[in-house]
């Protein structure tokens, strides 16, 4: 399993299970907290211990994407850098492509940043990744795409949010609502539909790389509490290889010949 720490030798994304034959494809954009070791100072200005926090990375995401994968026989493609360098889930001309604010933590390695610095994580971290992402995408000609991430449970100086799980989606919610009504058979669930926050984005990856090609798609957000450990990890993974293929009947059921 690809390590939520720097790697030694430092890539921008992993793909697993590269062999696999499977009309799935899951990701995991926010996989990793590794920063690049060419990053201009090593580090992007704040404490390490914000680096362990839900701002840095999605926590718990990339072994559920992992185990997930693994259940559907379905490739993965996980991100290797942290969302502070640069957010892949994001469109390139998005303002928070580059964080300088985050949770009321000010990432002082982003707040003076060139245009040339910019365009070096782009072709560093952000086109390879979704260079990637089609590549394995286009191996199939009926390719789903699974987008695994995770939500902190509070905000700082905010509400908790009560959702165990949310599906986000724009305007293709057809396995979306599917597979909410299956989980809405969990009575100890709570279940957000573009929630804790909006679910599309112009030039994010579900837009990128499933709407505008129409591929069937999902973005599952987990609460990170949910998934902090091992038993988590592997009880969200199972839940999910269990439900989307029977969310993916009904969606192509409802459509008609």
């Amino acid at each position: 399993m690809p390590s939520e720490q720097q790697d030694i030798t430092w890539v921008p994304f992993h793909v697993l299970g590269e062999t696999r034959q499977s009309r799935w494809l899951v990701l995991c954009d926010h996989a990793s907290n590794a920063l690049p070791p060419w990053l201009p100072g090593g580090s992007l200005g704040i404490n390490p211990e914000e680096m362990q926090r839900h701002i840095a990375y999605d926590i718990g995401a990339a072994s559920v994407t992992l185990r997930l994968a693994e259940r559907l026989r379905a490739p993965a493609v996980m991100s290797n850098f942290s969302r502070l360098v640069i957010d892949p889930n994001r469109g390139e001309d998005d303002p928070t492509l580059v964080r300088r604010l985050y949770d009321e933590t000010i990432i002082r390695g982003n707040l003076r940043l060139d245009a040339a610095e910019v365009k070096r994580r782009l072709d560093e971290c952000y086109r390879p990744y979704h260079k990637a992402v089609e590549r394995m995408a286009s191996l199939q000609p009926d390719t789903i795409i699974v987008s695994v991430h995770s939500f902190t449970p509070q905000l700082r100086h905010k509400s908790p949010r009560p959702w165990h799980v949310g599906l986000l989606f724009g305007e293709d919610d057809r396995l979306s609502l599917a597979l909410a009504d299956l989980l809405r058979d969990f009575d100890e669930l709570v279940v957000g539909l573009n929630e804790p926050y909006p679910g599309y984005l112009a030039g994010d990856t579900i837009d990128r790389h499933a709407t505008r090609k129409g591929r069937h798609s999902v973005l599952i957000e987990i609460r990170n509490d949910q998934i902090s450990d091992e038993a988590g990890q592997a009880l969200w993974a199972e839940r999910f290889a269990d439900l989307l293929p029977k969310a993916l009947e009904m969606a192509e059921t409802s459509e008609g010949p």
